[in-house]
């Protein structure tokens, strides 16, 4: 690849613009005026050191548009996604090609290093030494089939040492949750660079010192967030951060800061203990039994008051596990290392700290008990209330922040996206930057943050149609009626197939699939749960006379463009479910603080949800379809506006004749296309 042409400024370092044209040219794109825009915007906030919210649609560059300017800031820049399929496109594809392309410019930095949390990689201590079993005793191999999988594991490890691999579990071989444990420690077990022996091989150790000596460092929310709003030490030092799919970043932060304590665990650590430090385990094993009387005596659903033998089990819980890790012998006390005893001291202090956090029973925390399931008994959960506070304090007050994705503007305004994370409406400024969205003025402990929508490359306008199916009744509490139902099936019958499903509930989705099975045989109905997502996309995509039907997971994060996909079916608008604990706790709050904690929140969450719903139908400038909302409040509802001015800009009818004729001619054209 021949290197690369841009005039440096005159301090010596490459303009942002020049750099972004030298790196399209090089990766043979075209420039792209949303792209340019936004690359300037991003360079401009890492300078004056403002926060920047940008929407950027699908098909813009994004990536490149932020990259580039973190490859020429002066200092370390960090980037957070939430999805390891973005992760993995940045650090396979995106950085790689981009520093081929730009890397010998004159001030950019290309070093760059992906961090993850310590169990994203195998530990050698743990495979050459063993899992400590329930009394603390080393085991080399698990008994039964789960075996079979650990011995695959465990040689790929030692082959990713050998070869200098990095040993992170995104790279290794198909397994279970529970076997990856097997061959994996988190931060509370690991024994220490300073004491395991194979601390110099030891993957996590490595990816952390190739981030200290790296510019840019790829992480997760939930490793930013441990990191900036726990206040955990996990990323070295940096000043600016990249906050990719940013629509997510307040539930991957809440997620990060939400800890959960059953009946099991403290069994668990008790007997772990009970090699080490025999009386203060049965204290603790004893405290476990209070809490399993408690918990059974307590119904399932948010606690607004703790009841009081639930309090008074925590209570016990927390005593008895603080007097469980003060009982553990000192680091210069206990001689070698010894991998049962640190581990049981871990899982002694995570039920300390948990037990402790609830049994506090702050304001700023939610409590709730999980209903039981077949494999497990229920579990406690405690969640803050709120994060917008934590990130305002301790990552928005210290580092420069610029949050991105295709759905940041919810009702047609950064503002509910802006008060999520922490940034006031009234400090949001303009001038300087072309294309910034007006705000007033700042002052005192303010944080300036500017708001840029950078446009789409798409004509939603011609390319889709959002047709609200008015004359339904309103969802009820029964799920999919026969009219719904009947409305589905005429709908997927026009598109021949080529429909994603999206569900409020997994029996919704399964009722939808069984129905179109049996009364449009001739087509083929996925309906998510019957095989992993990953095989059933792919089935998806291989044959255009197929439905996938599912719920959330499938509204975030599905690529699927071409005629694969012209029909996106929406049962429901998304609203966060009546008896959700947490989402009912901050609505509340909401309204005691003076606020409307409807619009706040539930109106918000379902605004967000079906922007990326509707974002799956148009993913190039050749897609064609129809986003199907079977709720006809979206436009008879007051809120239905605020709603709908958070979808994309797509041409709108709530005729369904029009809906099934326009359905009809794209299936016709997909399949004149396929036989051509």
């Amino acid at each position: 690849m021949p290197e690369p042409e841009a005039s440096p400024d005159r301090e010596g370092s490459t303009p942002v613009g020049a750099v972004l044209a030298a790196a399209v040219a090089a990766l043979g794109g075209s420039e792209r005026p949303g792209q340019v825009a936004m690359a300037e915007a991003v360079a401009a906030a890492f300078t004056r050191e403002e926060h920047l919210l940008v929407q950027a649609g699908t098909g813009t560059g994004k990536s490149l548009a932020y990259l580039v300017p973190a490859l020429l800031h002066d200092s370390r820049v960090v980037v957070a996604t939430a999805t390891l399929a973005l992760q993995h496109q940045l650090v396979e594809r995106d950085i790689p090609r981009l520093v081929e392309a730009v890397g010998s410019l004159p001030g950019v930095d290309a070093s760059y290093a992906v961090l993850k949390g310590r169990s994203n990689y195998a530990c050698l201590h743990r495979i050459r030494e063993g899992v400590p079993d329930d009394q603390g005793v080393l085991v080399e191999v698990p008994s039964g089939s789960q075996g079979g999988e650990v011995l695959k594991l465990r040689s790929w490890a030692e082959e990713q040492a050998k070869s200098g691999g990095s040993g992170e579990r995104d790279n290794a071989p198909r397994h279970t949750d529970r076997t990856w444990r097997q061959v994996s420690v988190n931060h509370r077990e690991c024994l220490g660079a300073t004491k395991c022996p194979f601390a110099q091989e030891c993957f996590a150790e490595r990816a952390k010192e190739k981030a200290f000596r790296s510019h840019l460092i790829v992480t997760n929310h939930s490793l930013l967030a441990i990191d900036a709003v726990e206040g955990v030490p996990m990323i070295p030092d940096y000043d600016a951060v990249v906050i990719d799919e940013a629509h997510e970043v307040v539930s991957r932060v809440t997620q990060a800061a939400t800890d959960e304590l059953g009946v099991l665990d403290v069994q668990r650590a008790a007997r772990r203990s009970q090699r080490h430090v025999p009386e203060q385990a049965d204290r603790l094993a004893e405290a476990g039994d209070a809490l399993e009387d408690a918990v059974a005596a307590a119904s399932p659903g948010r606690f607004e008051r703790v009841p009081e033998q639930l309090a008074e089990a925590l209570a016990l819980v927390r005593d008895a596990a603080r007097a469980t890790v003060s009982a553990y012998p000192k680091d210069s006390e206990s001689g070698e290392p010894d991998a049962g005893l640190t581990q049981a001291k871990g899982l002694a202090q995570e039920v300390f700290v948990t037990a402790e956090r609830m049994a506090a029973a702050s304001d700023g925390d939610v409590l709730w008990l999980g209903e039981p399931t077949e494999r497990l008994p229920a579990r406690l959960h405690v969640a803050p209330l709120q994060v917008w506070g934590p990130m305002r304090d301790k990552l928005l007050s210290d580092k420069t922040a610029v949050m991105t994705s295709a759905t940041l503007m919810l009702g047609g305004d950064f503002s509910a996206v802006a008060t999520s994370v922490g940034l006031r409406p009234a400090e949001r400024v303009t001038g300087g930057v072309s294309g910034i969205d007006d705000g007033g003025p700042t002052a005192g402990d303010a944080l300036p943050w500017r708001g840029l929508d950078v446009g789409s490359p798409f004509d939603y306008g011609k390319q889709a149609i959002l047709y609200v199916a008015k004359h339904l009744p309103p969802p009820g509490r029964d799920g999919l009626g026969e009219r719904q139902l009947e409305e589905i099936v005429q709908l997927v019958d026009a598109a021949e197939g080529r429909t994603l499903g999206l569900f409020s509930s997994r029996r919704a989705a399964e009722r939808a699939a069984e129905v179109v099975r049996e009364r449009l045989p001739h087509l083929t109905t996925l309906a998510q749960g019957e095989a992993q997502l990953p095989e059933l996309a792919k089935q998806f995509v291989g044959d255009p006379y197929t439905c996938l039907f599912g719920t959330l997971s499938l509204w975030q994060g599905l690529d699927v463009p071409g005629d694969t996909c012209q029909l996106v079916l929406i049962d429901r608008i998304p609203f966060p479910r009546p008896d959700d604990p947490l989402m009912s706790a901050r609505q509340k709050a909401a309204d005691q603080a003076g606020g409307n904690g409807f619009m706040q929140v539930a109106a918000t969450h379902a605004a967000l949800l079906l922007a990326q719903g509707a974002g799956r139908l148009i993913r190039t400038t050749e897609d064609r379809g129809v986003v199907a909302v079977l709720d006809p409040r979206l436009v008879t509802a007051r809120y239905g506006t605020f709603l709908k001015a958070s979808l994309p800009p797509m041409w709108t009818t709530t005729d369904p004749a029009v809906a099934r004729k326009a359905l009809g001619r794209l299936a016709e054209s997909a399949a004149a296309s396929a036989s051509a």
